[in-house]
């Protein structure tokens, strides 16, 4: 399962990993190419590090909130469920220093590049990393204090279901973490001078088509409503706060973010295309014909503006 934002990336153009997966990825426009199977993620890791590490800001501030919800010194454990290649997984092992943090993916290639980024950032000792493929290897995954699993849950046919066995795994007043939800990434004006205004409003709708069809054919899918506190009541846990985190990063942006961008869109033309009018397809090749002086990347008023939410919840 490569999880979080970026099976994400992989599929929205996002930034976490692989479901543990069969389970996911990663923004919520959801660009989801989910037959992992296909996605080569040697390929794809470059694209998924360089969302997260633009993103990080928002999820080491999520990280620094959850030190408010549980003793940081008594976690002694952290697992990181759809951990890609490791960014966030970096970020929860220094924001429990006492613990040692586990990235759980699905994706051998992901895993790999997870332990070099621990190593690199002197984490080596702390963190380690989980092949595992959820629903079928929860039990794999062992207990924990904190549980954090960044929009993957959504990659797992029956949620509920699955919250149970994460429920199971955590330790007493332990915490899960559920990235879930927020609002659709932008970063382009309503009106970018040429093409009808409104652009992305339209490539978040044709995500929105692809992603109920992705979770309808998932094994064992189970429609439920998002009410994610509901549910983690639902799976015996005391719900212990929602907070929503921001990434905003306003024009003009620096070149990694303007590559990541790029990344993005071009990522949205090759998989909505057919999904889009003609106009629109029109718009988005002259946002990406860096030959154009209003393409992408030449244009002063690119952003990124990025909301995500957590939603927690304690073992009692």
């Amino acid at each position: 399962m490569t999880t979080h934002d970026e099976r994400h990336a992989a599929h929205t153009g996002n930034a976490h990993g692989t479901p543990a997966h069969g389970a996911h990825a990663h923004s919520h426009q959801h660009a989801h190419d989910h037959d992992h199977a296909d996605i080569d993620w040697s390929a794809m890791a470059p694209l998924l590090e360089r969302q997260a590490e633009t993103q990080s800001s928002l999820y080491a501030d999520a990280a620094a909130w959850l030190g408010t919800l549980v003793p940081v010194s008594g976690v002694r454990r952290v697992l990181d469920v759809g951990s890609g290649p490791g960014v966030i997984t970096g970020l929860l092992a220094e924001a429990f220093p006492a613990a040692e943090t586990v990235a759980v993916d699905g994706s051998p290639e992901l895993l790999a590049i997870a332990r070099s980024r621990a190593e690199g950032r002197g984490l080596g000792s702390r963190v380690s990393t989980l092949h595992a493929e959820l629903p079928a290897q929860f039990d794999a995954l062992g207990e924990a204090d904190v549980i954090w699993a960044s929009e993957s849950l959504h990659h797992i046919g029956d949620q509920r279901a699955a919250l149970a066995s994460f429920a199971g795994l955590l330790r007493p007043g332990g915490l899960l973490v559920l990235v879930e939800g927020g609002l659709p990434a932008r970063r382009l004006p309503w009106n970018i001078g040429f093409g009808r205004p409104g652009l992305e409003a339209r490539l978040d709708a044709a995500y929105a088509d692809r992603f109920g069809a992705m979770r309808a054919s998932l094994p064992d899918s189970k429609e439920e409503v998002d009410d994610w506190r509901g549910l983690l009541a639902g799976a015996g846990l005391v719900p212990s706060g929602t907070r929503s985190f921001l990434s905003d990063i306003p024009a003009p942006v620096p070149p990694v973010v303007r590559e990541q961008i790029v990344a993005q869109f071009e990522r949205s033309r090759s998989g909505l295309g057919e999904h889009l009018a003609a106009d629109d397809r029109d718009t988005l090749d002259r946002l990406l014909d860096p030959s154009d002086p209003d393409s992408l990347h030449h244009r002063p008023d690119v952003f990124q503006l990025v909301a995500k939410t957590v939603h927690t919840a304690r073992k009692g």
